[in-house]
């Protein structure tokens, strides 16, 4: 067969031709007139590709595609989401090779410009890129909300201004300003009778500009640093600026919300007409998509000036001058679990400073870095620096907390009690059994899992390095244990208190605590509340016991409805305090005790608390004496003595072997610049570790292989340069990734733990 063959052509019916398509020509595009030129932070994690990319900007866009919109652009042969983050007039890229804004998706300005500042300095601080922290800080658009009748469009200009005092002379905020500080008043006379330097806090509160620094230590009972709290966020609020209240988890928020209702604000809701209206908005991981970006649009609008939640709130887009409060900022849940692992409490820190505003880390126990802040007078870095300390009153403190008594082995031989070594003595079987008669009573447990610790055999204390101090762990396979923090052995180990060279095991149980007490207390009523078994919200006031571990506690609910408390309260198995490895361990069982004896009655009220087990004689003296500066300050002097934070600035580096020591070595820890840091004893080593890390539950085998050998090392600079360790880690991942090595490479700035 000869010729050319016929086209192959679409089949068609008959009586039907073929749609014949006029080839599509692109639209013209010319840049603007002014500012041509927008750089896009866009939706990409990888540390690497971090920074803005510039694209051209139509000119029919050009009203549109402000600083802070939301676009789409083409990257890489794909299309992706952008935030703009400036417009400029040149590119140092070559013009062919910048490619124009395909779509603008939608006018609104989601990042005001004092966002984009604040979340290019969260991003330095922590060794991230700015794409890292908006993925956590802007939660995801959903268009519906955006045509609700109470979202009114706004230009950017309206947003840019929203501090501008001028811009809100005639509106109904003014009313509500007045509201706010008529109402904070009210209440300052109980605060003035009840804190040290109530006068100081209030001058901050209300100043006009200028940052301050607090930290607060709570008052003992039911709803006291709420109420605490909620009158700094009116009085904030009184004076023209916005309030952000950090919370550990979700019970405190509802507990924070109900104060400040209490104290007349009304939540971020629909009224009658359906239209989202209120002074409060919470933000929360565990919202909707629809709520949170409801609450995240009305935040940045300034329709709502004060925020309360968990991490998330951390990023509440409000203007400057404002209010950042960080409740137990000591608490794990304030590390972020995404790059580039931000700590709430810096975060918090860093943004009023930037703001011009005022932070507060008010607790019930206070952490080191608290401690430290209250004793520094210089700036140390973008995250810490001096801070006010301000402590109640030792009348009142001794008024509304409950008597503690700690009945350890000494104690009960004074009162001659025969059953010393019991998990629960007859002493406090006695007393709880009075307090029984009244109403419900509390048994505090520390877990209800079985941890493994390594203790001296002869003294019981926990085993620590002779090196560095840190905890010894027990690692299968190895001759002698390993310290966890700078890896070396356990030879020729001896205890620094009495001298035995023995250890032991100490295994942890508190599964079957209620069926020992119900041998205890006969036909007494028993519930447990904890994450494992569930968790109970509130119980009656009727006599029962409740078995609770740290954070389930349920709330006493009164028959008129009103909040109550124990009637005793009993910290139970205090002896594991001893054990516990992690660095900041004596402070977070003291925060866990105290928030326990917090829902105790008062001493005027007949309430009892009692302390059951051997611990450290300054655990106990703080929770006696209602006082955690005693255990912080001697954790201070701990780690001025060992050189570890927060006398020093830390990170923490893990992935693969050959990927860590390699990252060590660029950046001049293992044998460089940085090989040696300045400590309260001297020159102490810069790095601790290299430590073998178990891989993480979630990683599957082929992750594992890729993974190889994993371990993890602790860096320690000085303040002054921990800006610089930061841009240092983040330059070597961007050249471990971009350079496609192999092995996983990551690392955290201010580690809470060093394990």
């Amino acid at each position: 067969m000869s010729g050319t063959p016929e086209e192959a052509m679409q089949p068609a019916f008959d009586g039907m031709g073929m749609r014949r398509r006029s080839p599509r020509k692109a639209a013209p595009r010319k840049p603007a007139a002014q500012l041509p030129v927008a750089r896009v932070v866009l939706d990409v994690q990888a540390t690497h590709l971090g920074q803005p990319f510039d694209y051209f900007v139509d000119d029919s866009m050009s009203e549109a595609a402000q600083p802070g919109v939301l676009v789409r652009v083409r990257f890489g042969g794909q299309r992706v989401s952008g935030i703009i983050w400036e417009r400029v007039n040149d590119s140092d890229t070559p013009t062919n090779a910048i490619r124009y804004i395909e779509k603008v998706v939608s006018p609104r300005v989601l990042v005001p410009s004092q966002m984009r500042r604040d979340i290019t300095a969260v991003a330095n601080a922590y060794g991230g890129t700015i794409a890292n922290v908006l993925r956590v800080a802007m939660p995801g658009r959903v268009a519906g909300v955006e045509k609700e009748p109470n979202a009114t469009m706004q230009s950017a200009s309206d947003v840019e201004s929203a501090a501008d005092e001028a811009s809100y002379a005639d509106s109904p905020m003014v009313d509500r300003r007045g509201r706010f500080a008529s109402r904070a008043e009210d209440h300052f006379p109980v605060i003035a009778k009840a804190y040290e330097q109530a006068q100081t806090l209030r001058a901050s509160l209300t100043a006009p500009q200028g940052f301050s620094a607090f930290v607060i230590d709570a008052l003992p009972g039911v709803g006291a640093w709420e109420r605490t709290l909620a009158w700094m966020a009116l009085t904030a609020m009184g004076a023209g600026k916005s309030a952000v209240l950090v919370m550990p988890g979700m019970r405190e928020v509802w507990s924070m919300v109900h104060a400040l209702e209490n104290m007349g604000l009304h939540v971020f809701a629909p009224n009658a007409r359906q239209i989202y209206e209120g002074d409060i908005a919470v933000l929360s991981a565990a919202l909707s998509p629809a709520d949170r970006y409801r609450a995240y649009l009305a935040i940045g609008e300034g329709r709502v000036t004060c925020v309360v939640g968990t991490r998330a709130a951390m990023y509440a887009p409000v203007p400057d001058e404002a209010l950042f409060a960080i409740v137990d900022d000591d608490a794990y849940q304030y590390a972020d679990g995404l790059m580039p692992y931000a700590n709430a409490r810096g975060v918090c820190r860093l943004r009023a400073k930037l703001h011009g505003g005022v932070f507060v880390a008010i607790g019930r126990a206070r952490s080191v870095l608290s401690e430290w802040e209250s004793q520094t007078s210089s700036v140390v870095s973008e995250v810490a620096g001096p801070s006010v300390a301000v402590h109640g009153f030792s009348d009142v403190i001794k008024s509304q907390a409950p008597p503690v008594r700690w009945l350890n082995r000494d104690e009960l031989n004074r009162l001659a009690d025969p059953s010393v070594g019991a998990r629960v003595p007859h002493t406090a079987v006695r007393v709880l059994s009075k307090a029984l008669e009244h109403g419900p009573m509390l048994f505090s447990i520390p877990h209800d899992g079985v941890t493994e610790s390594l203790s001296c055999a002869q003294c019981l204390q926990l085993a620590r390095c002779l090196r560095c101090s840190g905890p010894l762990v027990r690692i299968p396979g190895a001759d002698a244990p390993r310290c966890s923090w700078c890896g070396a052995s356990a030879v020729d180990w001896h205890c620094r208190h009495c001298g035995a060279e023995r250890l032991r095991v100490i295994r942890v149980g508190a599964v079957g605590t209620v069926q020992e007490l119900q041998g205890l207390f006969r036909g007494v009523p028993m519930l447990v509340s904890s994450q494992s078994q569930g968790v109970v919200d509130h119980v009656d006031a009727a006599p029962r016991i409740v078995v609770a571990t740290p954070g389930c506690e349920p709330m006493v609910h009164t028959q008129d409805g009103t909040t109550g408390a124990y009637e005793a309260v009993a910290i139970l198995d205090a002896w594991t305090s001893l054990y516990d490895l992690r660095l900041d361990a004596r402070v977070d069982v003291l925060s866990n005790w105290m928030q326990a004896m917090s829902l105790c009655k008062s001493r005027a009220a007949g309430g009892r608390g009692l302390l059951i087990g051997e611990t450290y004689p300054t655990l106990a003296r703080s929770l006696m004496l209602w006082d955690p500066r005693v255990v912080a300050s001697n954790e201070l002097a701990d780690r001025i003595a060992t050189g570890l934070p927060p006398i020093v600035s830390a990170a923490c580096i893990w992935g693969r072997r050959d990927a860590v020591e390699r990252a060590l070595h660029n950046i001049g820890i293992a044998n460089g610049d940085w090989a040696w840091v300045e400590s309260g004893e001297g020159k102490v080593p810069s790095l601790l570790g290299i430590t073998p890390l178990a891989p993480d539950r979630t990683i599957d085998a082929r992750e594992l292989d890729e993974m190889g050998d994993r371990v993890k090392a602790v860096v320690r600079v000085s303040h002054a340069r921990r800006a610089e360790l930061a841009l240092r880690l983040r330059t070597e991942v961007a050249r471990h990734v971009a350079s496609r090595e192999s092995g996983e490479l990551r690392f955290r700035m201010d580690p809470k733990d060093l394990l």
